[in-house]
C-alpha cells in the first residue's frame, strides 16, 4: 500500500518536531512509531520548525497538527480530566469538519436548511395561532390542520 505524498510530508514535519523535543517527551513515543515517521517521511521535504515560535504559527500541514494532537492525547497528556476535555474538543471538531464537507459537496449545509425551515414554521404557527376574539381557538386549530392536509 502506497503512502500519499501529503502523509509523507506530514511525517517529515512530525519527525522534525520530535527531534526538537526533550529526550523525556520524545521517548514517550514508541520507538517503532518514531521509526515509521523517519522511514516513511518525504526525504526531499525540509521543514525547519522553530522552537521559539508557537506551533500554530509554524504553518504546519493540517495532517501534521492532527498527528501532534493525537500524540499529545495518547502519549504526553497524563491528566485524565484533560484527556476527556481534549476528546470532546476533537469530537466537536470532527462534527464541524464533517458538516463542512457535506456543505461543500452539496453547496449548502442540509442541517442548517432544516433548522431555518423549522424556525420559520414555528414562527408562522405561533403568529397564526395567536388567539383571535372573532374565531375560537379550537376552530383555528382545526382550520390549520385542514390546511396542512390540503397541501
Amino acid at each position: 500500500m502506497s503512502i500519499p505524498n501529503s502523509t509523507r510530508i506530514a511525517y517529515s514535519e512530525i519527525d522534525n518536531f520530535l527531534e526538537l523535543l526533550d529526550i523525556e517527551n520524545r521517548e514517550k513515543i514508541p520507538k517503532k512509531l518514531r521509526d515509521i515517521f523517519k522511514r516513511e517521511k518525504d526525504i526531499n521535504y525540509i521543514k525547519n520548525i522553530d522552537r521559539n515560535i508557537s506551533i500554530d504559527k509554524q504553518n504546519l500541514k493540517e495532517e501534521t497538527l492532527a498527528l501532534i494532537a493525537l500524540l499529545n492525547l495518547k502519549y504526553w497528556c497524563n491528566d485524565e480530566n484533560e484527556k476527556e476535555r481534549l476528546k470532546k474538543i476533537y469530537e466537536n471538531n470532527e462534527v464541524k469538519y464533517n458538516n463542512e464537507i457535506n456543505k461543500n459537496q452539496i453547496g449548502f449545509n442540509f442541517d442548517e436548511v432544516l433548522q431555518v425551515e423549522d424556525n420559520e414554521v414555528e414562527t408562522k404557527l405561533e403568529k397564526e395561532l395567536i388567539p383571535n376574539t372573532k374565531i375560537p381557538l379550537h376552530i383555528k386549530l382545526i382550520n390549520k390542520i385542514k390546511k396542512i392536509f390540503v397541501r
